[in-house]
């Protein structure tokens, strides 16, 4: 295809930081927006498989301690997020439970797969690790213990996936992702930071990651072909 037309079907805006940062090149930057998209994808892969570990190691803790039903039962009246500081998660769940109910098709697991991944994010925040019972760290096992310049708390692991799920949106939403921030500057520090994190994190899970991902984690080589460019 010829970069006209790829230009046209992709627009001149979201093109113009690729076509900069390749040096008005077209044909090289054709190439870092495949390339991207491939980065994406690469990413994605990681960050779902990570999502669904962290959400199926959240729920195993709270139907232990709270039963089999505890999502739903959470947004209940009376029920542990039925409160003013839970009010933004409550709703979200509220509606999921909502709709499976009017579709005949409640049940538990169901509702936990409709959860987007900030719900399990905020399962972190002070008021719902509050309401949950402050159990929530133990899904981190391997995590370094806290020190007087570190505290490995609720609050530090609510960051850590907050960055996650930023990282999340901005594939979600067709942002690229081999940029230095906010120049038109071929960088993927941004994505092998994140690329560790999530390694890292697997591990505080007491998750073999390269186990795990075995076959399907390519993100290192995509970054070494976008730095060849």
């Amino acid at each position: 295809m010829k970069f006209n037309e790829f230009q046209s079907i992709l627009s001149h805006d979201r093109l113009q930081r690729y076509l900069v940062a390749c040096g008005h090149d077209t044909r090289k930057t054709m190439t870092l927006y495949r390339l991207n998209l491939n980065l994406s994808q690469e990413v994605f892969t990681l960050l779902s498989c990570f999502e669904v570990a962290v959400r199926n190691s959240i729920d195993n803790i709270l139907t232990q301690s709270l039963g089999n039903d505890w999502l739903r039962d959470a947004v209940m009246n009376g029920g542990i997020f039925d409160i003013p500081a839970c009010r933004d998660s409550a709703n979200i769940i509220r509606k999921a439970y909502q709709r499976l109910q009017r579709g005949n098709s409640y049940t538990h697991a169901k509702l936990i797969a409709e959860m987007e991944f900030g719900v399990w994010k905020y399962m972190f925040a002070n008021p719902q690790y509050r309401a949950v019972g402050r159990s929530l760290l133990s899904i981190f096992p391997n995590k370094p213990r806290s020190t007087a310049l570190c505290q490995y708390n609720n609050t530090f692991m609510f960051n850590e996936l907050d960055g996650i799920n930023i990282l999340r949106n901005r594939i979600a939403h067709h942002e690229p992702i081999c940029f230095a921030l906010r120049q038109p500057v071929i960088d993927i520090s941004y994505i092998l930071n994140a690329y560790q994190k999530l390694h890292t994190l697997f591990m505080w899970m007491g998750i073999d990651s390269h186990s795990l991902l075995y076959g399907l984690d390519h993100v290192q080589q995509v970054c070494g072909r976008i730095n060849k460019l």
